[in-house]
């Protein structure tokens, strides 16, 4: 079962399953409704949802005219499924003004309240503060209550585990707990009901699942991501306060997207395509340049948007590794293409030079130790050798010396890519590539080096002190955690193993 489930996750994007599991929720909420244990009639709930969605789309498409922008349909659908289940159903006139407001000032928030492009604050919580300042109408949360309560948990767990956010999560999770917790203690309440309204009858599960990770607006790095959970979790539990000030967990969450936006790189590129290369079977190379300088560390990832017609399930965004180094005066994204291509990668293939995408989201920890006398071990699989690339090609341009041994997998010859990179590297650095083929048919075609896959043998052959030496993991999700496990089986301690990550594997 946990496989299916894991299958399922990885050919879905994040935002996608976003929309699944909030569409899961709202259709559970209107047949719990249908059956009355809700307090809102079905027609009220139906009329709601489908009001905020045709509004959120509509004051969307208006801004992304005014401002010339890209829009991502995407997150509209998210935002007005969020709405939905935070604010009650209509009953009155008055309260259809509040819908229309709220889902106007949400999509508003995207354009205006942004800054290079990119927005600072969560669009739903910060609509919801503005209308509640304005109108004195606010979001009442009812997705917390008993009868909801297990299907949020089950759909959070799934995004959870989906774009590998449970430090985060969990953080957020054990400090609202543990502050609700001792307040109990010393006001004098039932410890037991305190516990119970966390998991069952609040806001809590449905905050920190669905809106805290929200990747726009999360820090980009593990330890600011702990304390971004850390510090909402603290701020949104009901009895804390500053004098006669309380939070609600909207203004909590906007108030953590604060130091989240102060934490994180500011930028939104327009890429335009200058060169597309042909580097091995069926691998491409995109080389773009941007419309300001970037600065990032040789490994890391952006995610890139590119809006075109009939997508597929996996949408119109991608998390790919930056291939060029930071000594280059370009962007470089390299695409392997495999059979039946998704809509995204059949857009991207079919761009002209001049045409241009997005990209934003400057993330990733998969980078050169500050260390610069670590020994280390390289393992790619396939095109997750991209971040190999940008490291690579940054020490060849600083001509700085490192102790590297690189392994790279793959079926084919014709598959292997940036060989001219990593012959150059071996030639002015001594870093050397041991080129491995899994193709039973590799040695009758006079391949010359290693075949069959890369395992304790082969390690232990070109690097004997491996114990003493830090691994790096790129390539498919399979071999990451089967590369994990075979490391760890020889001795190497956890925190000698870094594997490469993106959001969603999308």
């Amino acid at each position: 079962m946990l496989k299916l489930i894991d299958d399922f996750l990885n050919k879905t994007t994040m935002y996608r399953l976003l929309i699944y599991c909030l569409s899961f929720l709202v259709l559970t909420a209107l047949i719990f409704s249908a059956l009355g244990v809700m307090s809102f009639k079905p027609a009220n709930f139906i009329f709601s949802t489908i009001f905020l969605i045709f509004f959120c789309l509509f004051t969307n498409w208006v801004f992304a005219k005014v401002f010339e922008a890209p829009s991502n349909i995407e997150s509209v659908y998210i935002t007005a499924l969020i709405l939905t289940l935070i604010i009650d159903p209509i009953q009155s006139l008055n309260q259809v003004l509040f819908l229309f407001f709220v889902s106007g000032l949400a999509m508003a928030s995207k354009y205006i309240l942004a800054i290079i492009k990119k927005h600072i604050f969560n669009p739903v919580a910060v609509a919801v503060v503005i209308t509640a300042l304005a109108m004195g109408q606010s979001a009442s949360w009812w997705v917390g209550n008993l009868y909801m309560a297990p299907f949020v948990i089950i759909a959070g767990i799934l995004i959870t585990r989906k774009i590998r956010r449970a430090d985060m999560v969990v953080t957020f999770f054990v400090v609202a707990s543990a502050v609700t917790i001792i307040n109990s203690i010393l006001t004098g309440t039932d410890v037991i009901k305190a516990i119970e309204f966390i998991l069952v009858y609040s806001f809590l599960p449905f905050l920190g699942f669905v809106m805290l990770t929200e990747p726009m607006t999360t820090p980009p790095s593990k330890k600011l991501r702990i304390v971004y959970g850390a510090f909402v979790g603290f701020l949104c539990v009901p009895s804390v306060h500053f004098g006669s000030t309380y939070f609600t967990p909207e203004i909590a969450l906007l108030i953590g997207n604060v130091f989240s936006y102060f934490a994180s790189p500011k930028l939104k590129l327009i890429l335009t395509l200058k060169e597309k290369t042909k580097i091995a079977n069926n691998t491409f190379d995109f080389v773009f340049k941007p419309n300001r300088r970037l600065k990032f560390k040789p490994g890391q990832y952006l995610e890139w948007t590119l809006g075109h017609e009939r997508m597929d399930n996996r949408g119109m965004r991608r998390y790919f590794t930056i291939a060029s180094s930071p000594t280059e005066d370009k962007l470089t994204m390299g695409v392997k293409f495999y059979d039946k291509p998704s809509s995204y990668k059949q857009a991207l293939v079919a761009l002209n030079l001049e045409d241009t995408l997005v990209a934003s989201q400057l993330a990733g920890e998969f980078v050169l130790p500050k260390d610069k006398n670590k020994k280390l071990v390289f393992i790619a699989g396939g095109i997750g050798v991209t971040p190999f690339r940008s490291m690579i090609k940054y020490l060849i341009d600083k001509n700085e010396k490192r102790d590297i041994i690189i392994f790279y997998s793959n079926n084919t010859v014709n598959e292997i890519a940036y060989k001219d990179i990593f012959d150059q590297a071996y030639e002015k650095l001594g870093i050397r590539t041991i080129y491995c083929l899994s193709d039973s048919n590799s040695m009758s075609t006079g391949w010359e080096g290693e075949c069959g896959f890369v395992n304790n043998e082969m390690i232990t052959k070109y690097a004997p002190d491996f114990k003493n030496r830090m691994f790096y993991i790129s390539g498919p999700r399979s071999m990451i955690l089967s590369f994990q496990e075979t490391l760890k089986n020889a001795g190497v301690p956890k925190n000698h193993i870094k594997t490469d990550f993106f959001p969603g594997f999308a």
